[in-house]
């Protein structure tokens, strides 16, 4: 499992989508999300730009990111 460090309170899904490379792009990230192919935490999620916050866990296509604090 990768993991996404962040220093904001939260970012929204779509964007980790596009950092992680899991989408070519903001608009492929928002797609993806809108048809119901991504989940978080275990939980089909069909907001683009739902907050994750750390602790979450973000799937799509059998790879996962974890959401963490800077170390």
């Amino acid at each position: 499992m990768k993991t996404l460090s962040i220093t904001s309170p939260y970012i929204e899904l779509y964007k980790i989508l596009k950092l992680e490379n899991m989408a070519a792009s903001g608009g492929e990230a928002k797609y993806l999300i809108s048809e119901g192919m991504v989940r978080v935490n275990g939980l089909v999620e069909t907001r683009k730009r739902r907050k994750t916050v750390v602790g979450d866990i973000v799937e799509y296509n059998g790879e996962k990111v974890r959401i963490v604090s800077p170390a």
